[in-house]
């Protein structure tokens, strides 16, 4: 499975390398701004600047990262297609299901690699600059679910659109499909019953992607 995995990542490493850019210019726009809020507004940086900019931060990160992780599941599955990747490891003692779970799992690889140092940043930075208030430990997990989960269904609808036959279609038909999934989810809200739903649509893609990738000749 590991061989599988690195294998994967060595395939799609633009993804990855532009997933580090990202997460870098994240965190230091994020550290940038908090700084200077605190320096400059510390009774507002306190309760309200940080938690503010985060927000913000964060709706940057959905808008524009959610387009990445379809492209990025749309690509492993074209590409698996076109160049017959599956076909020559079915040749070893490798079954689909194992292909299919390398693959997933390099996706979720990719979203945590920007998502996991913006929520430690965030952490930090609330740390340092707001007051220890026990309610921004939830908010940070909070904010760690809902993208996690909105990132993953947009990387599901990367691999349902990517095992088509057409050129075009996986790519520009998962695009227009996660812009108008995200603000359909945003609408909805992240509560339970948000969440909730975000699940019930990922077991959904999960299970209609596999059924595709099993029947599906190599």
């Amino acid at each position: 499975m590991l061989t599988l995995i690195k294998r994967e990542i060595e395939d799609h490493i633009v993804y990855f390398l532009v997933a580090v850019i990202f997460a870098a210019m994240l965190v230091a726009t994020e550290i940038s701004v908090f700084y200077k809020i605190g320096s400059d507004e510390p009774q507002s940086a306190s309760f309200n600047g940080p938690p503010a900019v985060a927000f913000l931060v964060l709706l940057f990160v959905v808008i524009w990262s959610t387009l990445g992780y379809c492209a990025m599941g749309a690509t492993q599955m074209y590409t698996d297609r076109t160049r017959k990747i599956s076909a020559l490891l079915s040749t070893l003692p490798v079954s689909r299901g194992q292909i299919l779970l390398a693959r997933i799992i390099t996706g979720i690889l990719g979203i945590l690699t920007v998502q996991v140092p913006f929520v430690i940043t965030t952490a930090v930075l609330l740390y340092i600059f707001v007051p220890p208030v026990p309610i921004y430990g939830g908010f940070i997990f909070e904010i760690f679910a809902r993208v996690f989960l909105t990132s993953f269904a947009c990387y599901c609808i990367g691999l349902q659109t990517g095992w088509n036959p057409s050129k075009i279609t996986p790519t520009l038909g998962g695009l227009v499909l996660t812009c108008l999934f995200v603000p359909l989810v945003q609408i909805k809200g992240f509560g339970l019953e948000g969440l909730f739903i975000l699940s019930l649509f990922i077991a959904a893609s999960l299970i209609c992607t596999w059924h595709k990738f099993r029947s599906a000749s190599l």
